[in-house]
């Protein structure tokens, strides 16, 4: 099938919503005919002419940390805790509008505000289903990281606690829990967050799997 539909997309913002398997002139063609927003994700070295000729828009490079246990540094802080017993009223304030670097956030063609509710949306998804941890400093909620299986899917910090030098340490204790059970963590994130890309360089992740990622608004 050339598109997979998105249902969560689309109820927030009120479009069916699509995720193109390919980039070929058939399902391009496609995408400018039915109605719907659109998403392909392409190699960054592929010939990008087709998808400009067809309306599609650059809005993220994605890039793929991962880290083998090994490889792990840690930076533990006696006063660094974690906990999944946090509740959506604890954590959505912390998650509303913290993801600037998101693509649905870099397309001009959408509501930012729907932006942020999809990740709120998508957190409070996680939390039912007991992927969230709550990080603490002196038992203060200071953000929180959500793992599916062994990916940090989606993260945010309180601003009060940015730039503090605390975020290995929150890193590091969810990562070190994880790591009881697995042996490689992986994450997801924009190549244009600097700080998520030092964080996890910090702890010994490496980088793969890098992808260009278009949308395309069809009325």
């Amino acid at each position: 099938m050339s598109r997979k539909p998105t249902p969560w997309d689309a109820a927030v913002f009120a479009v069916p919503t699509f995720e193109l398997a390919d980039a070929g002139e058939q399902t391009l063609q496609m995408a400018i005919t039915q109605p719907g927003h659109y998403t392909v994700k392409v190699d960054p070295l592929a010939c990008k002419k087709a998808l400009h000729d067809y309306g599609f828009y650059y809005c993220d490079t994605l890039i793929e940390p991962y880290c083998p246990k090994a490889r792990f540094k840690a930076f533990v802080h006696a006063e660094v805790s974690i906990s999944k017993a946090v509740t959506f009223a604890q954590v959505q304030p912390i998650c509303h509008g913290a993801f600037a670097h998101g693509r649905f956030q870099r397309d001009f063609n959408l509501d930012r505000v729907k932006a942020d509710l999809r990740y709120d949306n998508w957190l409070a998804a996680l939390l039912a289903e007991d992927k969230v941890y709550g990080v603490f400093f002196r038992g203060d909620l200071a953000g929180f990281i959500a793992v599916d299986g062994n990916i940090l899917v989606l993260h945010a910090l309180s601003a009060a606690y940015r730039g503090q030098g605390l975020s290995k340490c929150f890193w590091t204790a969810v990562c070190q829990a994880c790591f009881a059970d697995l042996e490689v963590l992986k994450s997801s994130i924009s190549a244009t967050n600097i700080p998520a890309l030092n964080l996890y360089a910090s702890l010994g992740f490496q980088f793969s799997h890098p992808v260009d990622v278009y949308h395309r608004l069809t009325p």
